[in-house]
């Protein structure tokens, strides 16, 4: 008797592994994604393009963004894109910002600054939380309900104050 294609034993197919309950964080695995991207750039270290605007300072990194880092035997050159505008008033603040990168990164680990004219894009503002604080009030009820119940006492005590009989002269 032959078998026909739906008797025979089947091939199972390879099953995933099982996850055991665990899923991984959303942001472990976007910095997975990221990191090939930053390591083609020659930064090693994420943290110093999400700590741009601290490291540098707000007015710098405002008009700069960190493109490009290069290793070499004195130390490493990292390419700043900034507005072509800025180049003149970065080439006055180098030394400055060098030790700034230095003091964070580790004595003696940036040699140079590349400036590099491009255009940047704004960066976006962090969006709201989607779940605003439940505990935390809208407006101060507390202070206006405080601020009526001195104001109804400063009245009762003037009214207080005008309803007392005179004393009769002695």
């Amino acid at each position: 008797m032959s078998k026909s294609a739906k008797s025979m034993p089947s091939q199972e197919e390879p099953r995933p592994p099982a996850r055991m309950g665990r899923t991984k964080p959303a942001a472990e695995t976007a910095l997975g994604e990221a990191k090939t991207a930053f390591v083609r750039a020659g930064f090693t270290d994420m943290t110093f393009l999400l700590r741009w605007p601290e490291i540098a300072g707000a007015q710098i990194a405002r008009i700069t963004r960190p493109a490009k880092w290069q290793d070499g035997p004195e130390g490493a050159t990292l390419t700043l894109r900034c507005e072509a505008g800025a180049i003149v008033f970065l080439q006055h603040q180098t030394r400055e910002l060098t030790d700034r990168l230095n003091a964070y990164l580790g004595r003696g680990r940036i040699s140079r600054l590349k400036l590099v004219p491009g255009r940047l894009e704004q960066m976006p503002e962090p969006p709201a939380h989607p779940a605003p604080m439940a505990c935390v009030p809208t407006g101060k009820p507390e202070l206006s309900h405080a601020l009526g119940r001195l104001g109804e006492a400063r009245s009762r005590l003037k009214t207080a104050r005008h309803a007392r009989p005179a004393k009769p002269p002695d």
